[in-house]
Order: C-alpha cells, then structure tokens, then sequence
C-alpha cells in the first residue's frame, strides 16, 4: 500500500483527514473538523494556537495527525497548502443554505454527497482496489454481508455479482449471514460492508470467515477499526455527513461497488454480454 504521508503529500490532505474522524478520539476528532472549516487559517497557525483555540493540548493536535497518516503537524500544513484541489472541502455553510430557501437545502446535500464520493475516489489505493477484483474474480463462492443502511450496499453488490455469473450470497439476516460463513473454507470469499466498522455483526462474520480459511473484503469508512482489521483487502469510503443517518457514506459505497462491477465487466466482457442477454431474454416475457 501507498505510504499514508506521501499520499498525504500528493494533494489529498482534506481526505485523508475525513477518513481518519472515524478512528479519531473526541478531542482529535474536534481538531480535525476545526481545520477542515479553517484551511487556510490553519495553514497560517501554530500547533499551539490551534490547540488554544479548539480547547485542546499541542500533544492531541500532533496525536491527530499522526492517526491521520501524516508525520506530524508541519507536515500536515505542508500537504494542505500542496491540496490546493480540496478547497471545496469546507463543509457547506448552514446559514447560505438557508438564504437560499428549500434549493439551498438541497443544493447542501447534493454537495455533500458529490464530496464523499470525490474523497473515496482520491482514497482509492489501485493495489488495494486490483486485489479486491482478484479476489472477487477469483472466488469459488462469495458471502456478502451487511446490515441497516450497509445492507443495501450489501444487496447492490450481491446483484452485481450475480449479474457477472459468480456464485454468490447475501442473506439479509444477520444470524444467516453468520451460519454461511460456518460454511465457507479456502477459496472463499467473504465480503463485510459497515460504515463505521465496529458494528459487531459484519465483524462476527469476517471472524467466522477466516477462522474457516476464506479470504476476506471490507468496504468501510475506518481502516482503523476492528472489522478493517479482519480483512484482507479494505477498500475506504470517505464521507462528512450533514445528518445522522450516512447517506453520504452508503452512496459513496454504492459507487464502489458500481466501479468494482465496471472494472470486472472490463475483465471479461465476453462473459459479462453473454449473462446480459441471456438475463434479459429471460425476463423480457414480463415486459408489457
């Protein structure tokens, strides 16, 4: 994998600081929003004013950019005067959303979740994202697993699969999703879809998995958490939600899966045309 500074380096500060808030303590994670909302005014302060002003110690400031991948503040600043392309990344401002009346509202939203998926797609590792269509591509069966907003991730990407003729399942049931992986053994794949990457039911199941020699993938939006840590391959998804609710974070997943199918048709498009037809042949008589 990419090293995480020089990633960091390569103009992709802003996202790699969103990435990092789910794996952030509260008083880090309350430094990283302040300098998302303040580039530029974080550009120009010390580790010690920033750490003034958001009611913190210097030693949580630096604490926070080095969970964030970066060497520590200095280079932190480094990167966002080099992340010239993230200026964008500012959440929306509430009170112009408001100006604008009901479009302003969904204007805020739309951005939002144009900005998750700009972010994952800077987050994406190509080795990362190659080993994933291995594995995918070379699985003997494939248990997809997710639960509440991840299961229709889940879902998506157990049609996708089944559109491209791999042997696969999803069951919606938790403890179903647990009973296949008792099954699965050497030459399987499990893949674990969870946002946050601590619910306990996605992690039971990559559990189950390796203990019975599959392969394991996670699509989450903490590579620090215990479920990314079962995995063999983590592919992140990066979001800043504007609501409780991570919708922002289940579209930007649902374009991960869509571009892992994309990248799979690409691979054996012969196949892929010939599953189309005939699905559509089959399901043509339903058609009006």
């Amino acid at each position: 994998m990419i090293d995480q500074a020089k990633n960091a380096a390569g103009g992709q500060a802003a996202s790699r600081l969103r990435s990092a808030l789910p794996a952030l303590s509260e008083s880090e994670r309350r430094v990283a929003l302040w300098i998302l909302d303040h580039v530029d005014l974080a550009i120009r302060q010390s580790m010690s004013a920033i750490a003034q002003t958001v009611e913190v110690s210097d030693t949580t400031v630096l604490r926070m950019c080095r969970t964030a991948g970066f060497a520590g503040f200095t280079d932190l600043k480094l990167a966002l005067v080099r992340d010239t392309g993230e200026r964008s990344a500012v959440r929306p401002d509430e009170s112009a959303a408001g100006a604008d009346g009901d479009l302003g509202w969904a204007k805020r939203v739309f951005n939002a979740n144009i900005q998750a998926i700009s972010d994952t797609l800077s987050m994406l590792d190509q080795g990362d994202f190659a080993r994933a269509l291995d594995l995918v591509a070379g699985a003997r069966h494939i248990l997809i697993g997710g639960i509440g907003g991840s299961g229709i991730v889940a879902q998506a990407l157990y049609q996708r699969c089944f559109r491209l003729g791999l042997r696969c399942d999803a069951p919606v049931d938790s403890q179903l999703q647990l009973m296949h992986a008792s099954l699965l053994g050497p030459g399987d794949l499990a893949v674990a879809i969870s946002y946050s990457g601590i619910t306990n039911d996605p992690v039971l199941l990559l559990q189950e998995a390796r203990t019975q020699g599959a392969s394991t993938l996670c699509i989450t939006g903490n590579r620090r958490s215990p479920l990314a840590r079962l995995a063999d391959v983590v592919l992140v998804s990066v979001s800043h939600e504007l609501r409780s609710e991570p919708m922002a974070a289940q579209i930007a997943q649902l374009t991960l899966v869509d571009a892992l199918y994309a990248a799979l048709v690409a691979r054996s498009p012969d196949t892929a045309q010939l599953n189309e037809e005939r699905m559509v042949n089959a399901i043509l008589p339903k058609s009006i």
